[in-house]
């Protein structure tokens, strides 16, 4: 068994939670990210403490390592929104506009947005950008020098910026999520452009694994074929605090469960789950 003394499992506790804030901001997942942090304890459990001249410094490294292990990973695997703990869904509607769901979906826009970046460029900036640490020691942690991490950091901000657009209230958010919904039912390609960011980027969890559509074009076609043809009663719902929508089979068994992030009066990034096994572990409301 690991045996950390009880004066460096103290330090530890002191740093845990900075530690899972630097994983969280990497990974988008508080289960991921307490993976890494309990990984991170494992690690520092079989080295020799006397040889650590800063602990905090040398925690950072790690986590930074194995969440940038995690991200490649994911390049390779892609991940629904469902792939972590079961989301929160209620109805939308049930709770008041400011409730903390909604807040919540001002760090899942940040999220969205890191998300595009490369796992260099999103460990960069969000190690340096986010909390101040310097490029020697990114660069540490990349393989690269500190000229090379403050570019990566650098590429990384200027996306960043670029795609800092106002925040849509809950309702504008709505608002451009029924559009899509319509105009996906009607057929209505030039519609369903209209409310999707070129860029958009879409991730379908189906029983075979994740599949991932890039492009508004892509997504509008595959969004007309699928809506056009007809589902069964559907209800608007909150997913983690984002407008989404649950469908349900003509017999009540769920059919899929959209989560929708807009930005600019458009939609940016859509998660769908449509297996039936992940869907039954999720806590819906009652069939419309």
């Amino acid at each position: 068994m690991p045996h950390i003394s009880p004066a460096l499992a103290e330090t530890f506790e002191a740093q845990r939670d900075r530690l899972h804030a630097v994983a969280y901001r990497m990974l988008g997942s508080h289960a991921d990210a307490e993976d890494v942090v309990q990984e991170a304890w494992l690690r520092l459990s079989r080295q020799d403490a006397a040889a650590i001249h800063n602990l905090a410094g040398w925690l950072t490294t790690v986590v930074g390592r194995i969440s940038l292990d995690v991200l490649r990973s994911r390049q390779s695997h892609p991940e629904t929104f469902l792939d972590g703990p079961a989301p929160v869904v209620v109805d939308d509607g049930a709770v008041p506009e400011d409730d903390v769901a909604l807040a919540d979906s001002v760090g899942l826009a940040l999220l969205v947005v890191l998300a595009s970046l490369t796992p260099g460029e999103r460990l960069a900036f969000v190690l340096h950008d986010l909390f101040a640490v310097p490029f020697d020691e990114i660069g540490h942690i990349l393989g690269k020098s500190a000229a090379a991490a403050k570019m990566l950091a650098s590429r990384a901000r200027r996306k960043v910026q670029s795609s800092e657009r106002p925040a849509a209230t809950g309702r504008e958010q709505r608002v451009v999520v029924d559009a899509f919904l319509a105009a996906a039912r009607d057929g209505d390609f030039e519609g369903l452009l209209r409310v999707l960011d070129p860029d958009v980027k879409l991730t379908a969890g189906t029983p075979g694994g994740p599949v991932v559509v890039l492009g508004a074009t892509a997504v509008a076609n595959g969004a007309r074929l699928r809506l056009a043809a007809g589902v069964g009663p559907s209800r608007a719902v909150l997913v983690n605090g984002l407008p989404g929508v649950v469908a349900w089979h003509e017999d009540g068994t769920p059919l899929s469960l959209l989560a929708f992030s807009v930005t600019d009066g458009r939609i940016t990034a859509i998660s769908v789950e449509i297996d039936p096994e992940k869907l039954a572990r999720i806590d819906l409301p009652a069939s419309a």
